[in-house]
């Protein structure tokens, strides 16, 4: 689907133009066009591919999706993979955002990914004397949007952990929390794939050799890197965090465990003595102590319960019952 097609010249926003017309306005200087697509069909992509002579790897990895987080060169084009993380009530979705850049052009094509870009666009055209930068100003705030997007992600992972690490403590669900916390660290995981491959692709945007179209915007791209280094220490925390609610709600499990095996071996305890007892007395021999005594059968009665109240204060002081 075709979202957008605009020209733009020496800052300035141009007529919408149709995709038939694209070559005619690349030809003029000072001139570039961006193009937005969502879930393009293969004759769409195709055709802007003539248009704008798109390399034919860079299009393949953009029809099949589902690649890696990268920035590729080709010549003087850029092919940029971004995954747009959003959230969807507890699950996160991931989209992808294949982003081609070139020195009079810029397409943006979006697969499974429903935040658009519309706020980007308005951004730009609002800031006539950067968006006169060209396609590498463009391309600077597309990435800067992506990136952007994945803070209120984290904000919403930190506060689901948050509520799992109240109820640690509590004494419920603990086998549930330990699944709840499994989930929240393979969110952050999800985090790290998108963000970890990025953040060493930027790197190359504004520090060495520079990409031709990036040229004189080293400082927002460093901006954007910067943003990266943040988030990705922001996610290490969190993994480390979870990880360690993780090992203490298992040693909450232990310790419950623990407890319940005590106060069992302890009754079993005072159980045991005077059923040994009274098997003993149960063996029918002749010459057993005390059979003819008078007092004898109160005697072992009193004997077992003296046993188990001692037994009792004492497992009570060592802290089994």
């Amino acid at each position: 689907m075709l979202i957008n097609c605009v020209a733009y010249q020496e800052g300035k926003k141009l007529p919408d133009i149709k995709p038939e017309d694209i070559s005619r306005y690349l030809s003029r200087p000072e001139c570039f066009v961006w193009v937005g697509l969502k879930d393009p069909a293969p004759g769409e992509l195709a055709a802007l591919q003539h248009e704008f002579n798109l390399h034919e790897l860079a299009v393949e990895d953009a029809r099949h999706g589902h690649q890696r987080p990268k920035i590729d060169e080709y010549g003087n084009s850029i092919f940029c993979v971004l995954h747009n993380i959003e959230i969807a009530g507890e699950e996160l979705k991931v989209g992808e955002v294949d982003v081609f850049v070139g020195t009079n052009y810029v397409l943006s094509v979006r697969s499974q990914a429903q935040l658009g870009f519309a706020a980007v666009r308005a951004r730009c055209e609002r800031e006539p004397e950067l968006l006169s930068h060209g396609s590498g100003f463009v391309f600077y705030a597309l990435i800067d949007a992506v990136v952007d997007r994945y803070f209120p992600v984290l904000d919403a992972i930190e506060a689901e952990f948050e509520k799992f690490e109240e109820q640690i403590f509590s004494g419920k669900s603990l086998r549930a929390n330990i699944e709840g916390l499994y989930y929240v660290r393979q969110k952050l995981t999800t985090m790290q794939h998108a963000v970890l491959p990025l953040l060493e692709a930027v790197g190359k945007l504004y520090g060495g050799r520079v990409p031709q179209v990036c040229s004189g915007l080293q400082d927002y791209y460093r901006d954007v890197y910067d943003h990266l280094v943040r988030i990705n220490q922001t996610i290490n925390s969190q993994r480390d965090t979870v990880t360690t609610a993780i090992q203490v709600n298992v040693a909450m499990i232990t310790f419950g465990e623990t407890e319940v095996t005590k106060r069992l071996a302890a009754w079993g305890a005072l159980i045991a003595v005077p059923t040994f007892i009274a098997s003993v007395y149960g063996m029918n021999f002749k010459q057993m102590p005390e059979l003819d005594w008078a007092f004898g059968y109160p005697m072992i009665l009193g004997a077992m319960a003296a046993i188990d109240v001692y037994l009792w204060f004492r497992f009570r002081k060592a802290g089994w019952l």
